[in-house]
């Protein structure tokens, strides 16, 4: 979503990073680049001016600590302050919901087409994973093909779901679904309701009849990013008819130029709680200003990266896979198993995405042949081999190889290059057990630079 906004910040640190002296000319310049980059991201007129104007005053007045360079000392201060502007007083990267009381109740807003219904499936399958007994209920009766909607996620992530009739009143269902959560001793309650495509009187009425009938513990408002600022204004709009605890943001994951992030909690003083950043129905995380503020500076996301991992990869399987790479009998049946971890990891992009400083290697691998489709392509080649084959490569001589490559769909030039990688990746790990991580350290030249890693990806092309 702030991939311009990055990158047109990150080009106006590169005019700083490089100054061994930082003038007040110099800071005047840099910030009036990253005032345009904000309105050009859909930040409103007064939020950028203010932003740089804090950001100017702190640059200037800061005493400069002679191990700290000047343009390390702006680049923290901008991400100080896009870590304020993104924040809400909330707790950073906390599950900030108020869930302690039994039945706790959620009720979802927002506009039609917001994605609502699927994010309120989303927000249940959090809750189910941290061990809360939910039940889903929708109030949409303008849309039937809304509850059967509900009803088919609901069977997908298996949490309870209410089979609510359209021809009944929404008094009627409100009912229903608090003496089923009674007799099911349900924890919480997510009342997923009716949208429009526009805000109207009849919407916000309903809306406030609702509010009063389930005396909701958290207002949730779901709004698409991708409407950029019109978000705030639908945001502020619902908090004069109710009272909204919290914005979940949807399609962070496109191309929506980010202004709705950046001034939805100054603006509404609504705290982001959720980003919807994909499809899938695991494709939720809890907001947290700082990570927002690391991805937008190309500072990367590692806790992103191991939470991944720890909800997608079976520790056991780690462990075994990592106890092989020491002991030497990494096969292709291992192998294959990274590429299926890599896969469920968000892919290769996925992980540079938020992998730190490597903005420019990110860009070398959008216009490199290395994508997703590679991974398949490579999986099909393994499964094409005998069993014999994946524990001893060595043994695939020319025909073996004619085989494979038939059985695969692919050339014989991509089986070779398949096993040179995998040969590649036996050294580096006979390697890391030889020197342990230096010598990782010494194949990289000691530092995690995108050149470095652009070196990586092309040989891996080869």
């Amino acid at each position: 979503m702030f991939n311009n906004l990055s990158d047109r910040i990150l080009k106006t640190f590169d005019g700083l990073l490089g100054k061994g002296i930082l003038t007040e000319e110099d800071v005047t310049s840099a910030m009036r680049e990253i005032r345009v980059a904000l309105l050009e991201a859909d930040v409103p007129l007064d939020i950028a001016k203010d932003f740089v104007e804090k950001v100017k005053s702190r640059a200037v007045g800061e005493k400069l600590l002679k191990s700290i360079k000047p343009g390390d000392l702006v680049v923290k201060i901008v991400h100080d302050s896009l870590i304020e502007l993104l924040s809400s007083g909330l707790d950073d990267n906390k599950f900030n919901l108020n869930i302690n009381k039994t039945p706790t109740v959620i009720l979802m807003v927002g506009l039609q087409g917001s994605g609502k219904t699927t994010t309120a499936a989303k927000l249940a399958n959090l809750l189910k994973l941290k061990k809360k007994k939910v039940l889903l209920s929708s109030l949409d009766i303008s849309r039937p093909a809304a509850i059967e909607q509900l009803l088919q996620l609901s069977n997908k992530i298996e949490v309870n779901c209410m089979n609510n009739e359209v021809k009944d009143e929404i008094s009627t269902l409100i009912s229903n679904t608090l003496e089923e959560a009674k007799k099911s001793l349900t924890e919480v309650i997510i009342f997923d309701t009716s949208g429009r495509t526009n805000i109207d009187e009849e919407l916000l009425r309903e809306l406030k009849d609702i509010n009063k009938l389930t005396n909701p513990d958290e207002t949730l408002l779901v709004t698409d990013s991708m409407i950029g600022q019109e978000s705030v204004n639908v945001a502020k709009a619902f908090s004069d008819y109710v009272d909204l605890t919290g914005v979940i943001l949807t399609r962070v994951d496109g191309d929506a130029k980010g202004g709705a992030a950046l001034s939805m909690a100054h603006t509404t003083g609504k705290p982001i709680k959720f980003l919807g950043v994909g499809e899938k129905i695991d494709q939720i995380e809890v907001f947290s200003a700082k990570r927002l503020a690391d991805r937008i500076l190309d500072m990367g996301d590692i806790v992103g990266i191991v939470e991944k991992a720890e909800k997608d990869i079976d520790e056991k399987e780690a462990e075994e896979m990592a106890r092989k790479m020491a002991s030497g009998t990494f096969d292709l049946n291992d192998f294959n198993k990274q590429l299926s971890q890599m896969k469920k990891l968000g892919g290769i992009k996925g992980i540079m995405s938020l992998l730190p400083g490597v903005r420019k290697a990110k860009k070398t691998l959008q216009n490199s042949n290395l994508e997703d489709k590679t991974f398949f392509r490579m999986s099909a080649i393994i499964c094409s081999m005998t069993k014999k084959e994946k524990i001893f490569p060595k043994i695939i001589n020319g025909s073996r190889k004619k085989r494979i490559a038939k059985g695969s769909g692919v050339d014989i030039q991509d089986v070779n290059r398949l096993l040179k990688q995998f040969k590649n990746m036996q050294i580096m790990m006979k390697k890391m057990n030889k020197h342990g991580i230096s010598g990782i350290e010494k194949m990289l030249g000691n530092n995690l630079s995108s050149n470095n890693l652009e070196n990586i990806y092309s040989n891996l092309k080869r």
